[in-house]
């Protein structure tokens, strides 16, 4: 038997034990360990969901401590399980395990890839906040227009009690409310909810792929970060965003995607550079010069944009967009331009606790302040925060509605953010076909 640990960040690292490790008893994963998304460290992993080879609930460590670990735990091999992360890191990772003294390991697909007895389309990117959501959004929709039954499956966000979560169906608000949602699950799951929409996501994704079976004709993947699918797809989308155009090549595993893709989108190609595009092009030719190509953009709109022009606002953005996927800014930037904002505040300076942790952390924010949420204490700090600020009026880009979550007393202005097909081919037309061949 091998000692392993996970390095992962409650996500993949869970869905790569519960197919692989579950299926190879040889591998004994002694620790996972955790790192981008605050707070998971402090959990463990349910002996329930372990399977029968576990005695007991499987602890996770912060990643601080790999080294120390591989030693302690007599350390065979270490699986890194998360994305987004430039390839330079994921092999500074690999060269911490092998000084300790342990092999580094990337499974792949074919080992991990769940298989479904209906058609599945994966949407995939090369980093976080390139617009995948988005278009999964449109897809879902315009697929159930045409009488199609469709279910989407969300990369994981297990934050909170996991023994809970091992299947989440998202109808309603009331469900949101049920499975104790964070601000960071409430941005992904909402905007489904909001325009009538069914969503899964969980734990174990064998048993949330059968149930979305059960509802549906077609399954949609909708990743998280630039993870690529847990589900085989029969046709694989991936948006590359044009606004950071050499990372389709520079980051991992946003790379693996943009090889495998069967439909190419540039994203946001209205406010990027011909420069960028071509980029992008370039990268495909030279990778995948098979793909078909798409260009499209996301439409930025604002519920009563008159309460913007001329005011002082502080602006609020969907937290891994700008935090691990390392964006300056996001809609609410490019809404408050839109709508004539008359002065843009710093939040940085009136930062609170693991708020202003979080500005240390991402030197690279343009005046813009993460929607971090992940526990009550962290809600707490993030509304302090916004509070403080004195501004005129909040610009709201997370997709979740935080005037209510943190009952904030300052007015809010919601962006909302819609993917919009330029030219290239028809995608709704090719995943539509998938139904008849």
């Amino acid at each position: 038997m091998f000692n392993c640990i996970i390095m992962g960040a409650a996500g993949r690292d869970f869905h790569d034990f519960r197919t692989f490790f579950v299926d190879h008893p040889e591998f004994h994963v002694c620790a996972f360990t955790a790192t981008q998304i605050p707070f998971i460290a402090e959990r463990s992993f349910p002996q329930a969901l372990a399977g029968e080879g576990y005695d007991a609930d499987i602890p996770i460590y912060d990643e601080q401590e790999l080294p120390g670990l591989i030693d302690a735990l007599d350390i065979d091999f270490v699986f890194f399980a998360y994305s987004d992360l430039p390839h330079s890191e994921v092999m500074h990772r690999a060269s911490m395990v092998q000084a300790a003294g342990a092999s580094f390991v990337l499974l792949g697909p074919k080992l991990t890839m769940l298989k479904s007895c209906k058609k599945v389309v994966s949407i995939t990117a090369t980093r976080t906040g390139a617009g995948k959501s988005p278009l999964t959004q449109w897809l879902a929709l315009g697929l159930r227009d045409a009488g199609i039954r469709v279910a989407t499956l969300r990369h994981p966000m297990p934050y909170g009690n996991l023994g809970q979560q091992a299947v989440q169906r998202f109808a309603t608000f009331a469900d949101l409310d049920r499975n104790n949602c964070t601000i960071e699950e409430r941005e992904e799951y909402e905007p489904y909810v909001r325009q009538g929409l069914v969503i899964f996501a969980g734990v174990d994704y064998q048993a949330i792929l059968r149930a979305a079976e059960e509802e549906a004709d077609i399954i949609l993947w909708d990743g998280g970060n630039n993870d690529f699918s847990f589900v085989e797809p029969d046709l694989s989308i991936v948006v590359s965003d044009a606004l950071r155009a050499g990372h389709g090549l520079d980051y991992y595993p946003g790379e693996t995607n943009f090889r495998a893709a069967d439909i190419l989108v540039i994203n946001k190609v209205a406010t990027a550079s011909s420069a960028d595009i071509e980029t992008i092009i370039a990268l495909k030719s030279r990778l995948n010069p098979g793909a078909e190509l798409v260009h499209s953009d996301l439409e930025v709109s604002v519920e009563e944009a008159h309460k913007i022009r001329g005011k002082r606002v502080l602006i609020v953005e969907d937290g891994p967009t700008v935090t691990h996927g390392g964006m300056a800014y996001g809609a609410g930037w490019v809404a408050a331009g839109k709508y004539g904002a008359g002065e843009i505040l710093d939040p940085e300076p009136f930062s609170v606790g693991s708020i202003r942790e979080t500005f240390a952390a991402n030197p690279h924010l343009r005046q813009v302040l993460p929607a971090m949420g992940y526990s009550e204490e962290q809600r707490a700090e993030l509304k302090a925060t916004i509070e403080v600020s004195g501004a005129d009026v909040v610009i709201n880009a997370s997709p979740a509605n935080i005037t209510e979550l943190l009952e904030l007393s300052l007015p809010v202005v919601q962006v909302r953010y819609a993917f919009v097909p330029r030219k290239g081919v028809d995608i709704f037309s090719r995943v539509a076909a998938l139904l008849t061949a």
